[in-house]
């Protein structure tokens, strides 16, 4: 069963040098892979004692769903904590509460969460996490690890936002799910060590071209500096101005209404002819000492 490539995707935490790096969209690149697997009751041969999905033991909390082998009591803090992501990111973005559910596929090791992946998706990159989206369902793959509630936030984030609206941009949906990853307890969401590496690009000649990220379509065309930079478009549309945040929440509500939207870097530079001086002195002011490294 073929599903629109507007819904279908899949998302997953990387590594490089050691820490996390971005969620890598495959849409393109699995749209058919993906939905084979899932939808066709021929597509998928499973060996003879097959890895099943986490099922034992549920949790229905809102718009979560959590399904794991092991328990998970439903006021555990994880689930407490992306309850309350949830409800900021429908505050933040304006968006209605859906009750469009996340399914969380949670396995109790990462062997386990491997051994499933590669026989069901064969091929597949080792990746701490994977979001999958489509138009029948959104969930999420993942093991208890280390970073449980790091990837979760960003992975449920995704599907919130594929929950709320027709179709997100890639680099907005991967620098608001960047953002929102940044637990709230942190103030302003500020990820230190992309605010670092980007003022490191900054003094090696970088330049910030919200324009360039707006044509990015394939996964495989974003570097680690794009998503880095995504997610600093979305602090600067949410932190900096009014004008900025209106810009955004209103691209966001065409988005979610199915309405071709205005470019955001036209919306922008209606209020700012001198966007990009603006971004950069927006960047400038996350530098302080005070503000801690991030574990990412």
């Amino acid at each position: 069963m073929k599903t629109s490539p507007q819904r279908e995707s899949v998302a997953a935490s990387a590594s490089l040098e050691g820490r996390p790096l971005h969620r890598v969209w495959l849409r393109r690149l699995l749209h058919a892979a993906v939905a084979s697997v899932l939808f066709s009751p021929l597509a998928c041969r499973m060996p003879d004692k097959p890895v099943a999905l986490p099922a034992r033991h549920s949790v229905e909390s809102e718009q979560l769903v959590v399904l794991s082998d092991f328990k998970l009591p439903k006021d555990h803090e994880l689930i407490k904590n992306l309850n309350q992501l949830r409800d900021e990111v429908a505050t933040e973005l304006n968006l209605p509460l859906k009750q469009n559910r996340v399914i969380v596929y949670l396995f109790s090791d990462e062997h386990t969460y491997r051994e499933y992946l590669n026989t069901v998706f064969p091929g597949l990159p080792n990746r701490r996490a994977y979001f999958v989206g489509t138009s029948h369902d959104l969930a999420v793959y993942t093991y208890w690890g280390d970073r449980i509630q790091e990837d979760l936030r960003h992975e449920y984030t995704h599907g919130l936002l594929h929950g709320s609206m027709k179709h997100v941009p890639l680099w907005l949906d991967e620098g608001l799910a960047e953002y929102f990853e940044v637990d709230n307890r942190e103030p302003g969401h500020v990820n230190a060590e992309y605010v670092r590496r980007l003022d490191d690009m900054r003094s090696k000649g970088w330049k910030p071209q919200i324009e360039r990220l707006e044509q990015i379509e394939r996964f495989g065309d974003m570097r680690l500096a794009d998503y880095q930079e995504s997610w600093a478009w979305v602090h600067f549309m949410l932190h900096s101005t009014p004008e900025a945040r209106k810009d955004l929440l209103s691209y966001i509500d065409d988005l979610r209404a199915g309405r071709a939207p205005t470019l955001l870097s036209a919306r922008l530079k209606r209020h700012s002819p001198d966007l990009e001086a603006r971004f950069l002195s927006h960047l400038e002011s996350l530098q302080p000492a005070r503000v801690r490294l991030g574990s990412r």
